[in-house]
C-alpha cells in the first residue's frame, strides 16, 4: 500500500508519536491502566503488546514472562486469566490488564497500536482472538496491527486494519528474509538503526515507515527526517508531537 493510502486509513495521531506500552515511568508500570490513563491525559496514541492466555483470551505484557513487570516468574501462555489475576500484580500496585479492560479504558479516544506476540507457534490462535476482541471497534483507523511475526500478520490482512511488520536488525538472517515481506504488509516498523540503509530509504519513500523505540531527544532529532512516526518512551509527549506536527 503506498504511504498516502495507508496514511488515509489511520487515525491522524498516530503520526504525532506513539507512547511505548502506554506513558510509563518510575511510577506507572508499563502495559498497565496507570500508564494507558498517563497517555491518555496527554492525548498520544498507545502502543502495547497481547499474549494470549489458556483460555483463550489477551493478556497485555510485552514479555511472556511476568516477572519483570510483576517481580513473580509466570508465564502468561500457561495460565489462564483467573490464575494471573489472583497471583499477580503488576510494580505499581495495578493489575495486569486484559486486552478488553484496555479496550473498554481508552474507548477509542486515542489510537492504538496492538502488537501480536506469537508464541510456541500460537499465531493462529492468537490472530483469531485479536480480531474477534476488536470486533466492537467502531472505527477501524484507531488500530494498528503489527507483530515480529509475519504468520500473525497474515491471519490479521484484508480485515480493514493497517499491518505493519515489525523488523530488527539484532537478528540479521531472519531480517534477510522477513524484509523480502515486507510489500505482504501495509507498512513497516523499523529498528532506528536500520533507518539510513539504501533499501530502507527506497521503501520510506513511498511506504509508511514508523521507528522504534526513540529514547532521547538527540536519538529523535537524527532519526525522524527518515520516518513518518515514532514509537517512544522516557521523553515529554508534547516534544513528539510538536516536533513531528512540523513534518505534516
Amino acid at each position: 500500500m503506498n504511504k498516502k493510502k495507508a496514511i488515509s486509513r489511520l487515525n491522524p495521531l498516530f503520526l504525532k508519536g506513539i507512547a511505548h506500552r502506554g506513558l510509563h515511568n518510575d511510577i506507572y508500570t508499563e502495559n498497565g491502566l496507570n500508564a494507558f490513563n498517563n497517555a491518555l491525559k496527554h492525548h498520544v496514541a498507545i502502543e502495547l503488546d497481547v499474549h494470549l492466555t489458556t483460555d483463550n483470551r489477551l493478556i497485555v505484557c510485552h514479555d511472556e514472562n511476568l516477572i519483570r513487570t510483576t517481580g513473580k516468574e509466570g508465564i502468561i501462555e500457561d495460565l489462564s486469566v483467573e490464575e494471573i489475576k489472583n497471583n499477580y500484580r503488576l510494580l505499581d500496585g495495578g493489575e495486569v490488564p486484559t486486552f478488553q479492560e484496555v479496550l473498554d479504558l481508552i474507548d477509542e479516544k486515542v489510537p492504538i497500536v496492538v502488537e501480536l506476540k506469537a508464541y510456541r507457534k500460537n499465531h493462529k490462535p492468537l490472530a483469531k482472538q485479536v480480531l474477534k476482541e476488536l470486533e466492537r471497534i467502531k472505527d477501524k483507523k484507531n488500530i494498528m496491527l503489527i507483530s515480529f511475526d509475519p504468520r500473525a500478520l497474515v491471519k490479521v490482512r484484508h480485515k480493514g486494519y493497517i499491518t505493519s511488520l515489525l523488523v530488527t536488525c539484532n537478528h540479521e538472517p531472519d531480517y534477510e528474509w522477513i524484509y523480502h515481506l515486507r510489500f505482504l504488509f501495509d507498512s513497516l516498523d523499523l529498528e532506528d538503526d536500520m533507518l539510513l540503509e539504501k533499501r530502507v530509504q527506497r521503501y520510506h519513500n513511498r511506504h509508511l515507515v514508523n521507528c522504534w523505540t526513540i529514547e532521547s531527544k538527540e536519538q529523535f532529532e537524527k532519526d525522524y527526517p527518515n520516518c513518518d512516526t515514532v514509537t517512544f518512551q522516557f521523553i515529554e509527549p508534547k516534544y513528539i508531537q510538536e516536533r513531528l506536527a512540523q513534518k505534516q
